[in-house]
């Protein structure tokens, strides 16, 4: 199950959030103010669309719901957190995060990078850090460890 659409997590005509599952390239200079535009929309239809909500801009929209890896992919990148990015081999070349559905309306964030550079070391930290950003934003975000000792945060929208 994936709800990212196409390349870059798209859907088609929409805007390209980073879930961390992209080829990797040169940085792009113009994408921190289109991530930056991009949330405050996000934002703008929580005010909306929430605004019976005591607090409607820590409650997801429908939409986010619906379209959570994505919602959770553009919050934690326009909180300054770094996304990973696949090397041809299809592995992790960049360390940051890996946003991926987990199963329905749950979000699974990992910390990953490439061999050696200590991205599993530096996974709580960043995991917590990811889970503090997506609380404070409105999404239940729990850490995990996997059979194998690896973390990871599973973030839902609040019941």
């Amino acid at each position: 199950m994936t709800d990212v659409g196409g390349p870059g997590g798209a859907p088609a005509g929409g805007f390209p959030v980073a879930t961390g599952h992209e080829p990797a390239g040169p940085p792009d200079a113009r994408r921190r103010p289109q991530v930056e535009a991009a949330y405050a929309a996000l934002l703008d239809i929580r005010r909306l669309v929430n605004a019976d909500a005591p607090e409607p801009l820590r409650l997801p929209a429908p939409w986010e719901v619906r379209q959570a890896v994505r919602a959770v992919a553009l919050t934690l990148e326009a909180h300054g957190v770094e996304p990973s990015a696949l090397g041809p081999d299809g592995d992790p070349a960049v360390t940051g995060y890996l946003v991926s559905a987990a199963r329905e309306g749950v979000v699974r964030v990992e910390w990953v990078g490439p061999r050696g550079s200590g991205a599993p070391h530096e996974a709580a930290t960043a995991l917590k850090r990811c889970a503090a950003v997506l609380e404070e934003t409105g999404w239940t975000a729990l850490e995990y460890r996997d059979a194998r000792g690896r973390r990871h945060v599973e973030a839902e929208p609040p019941a």
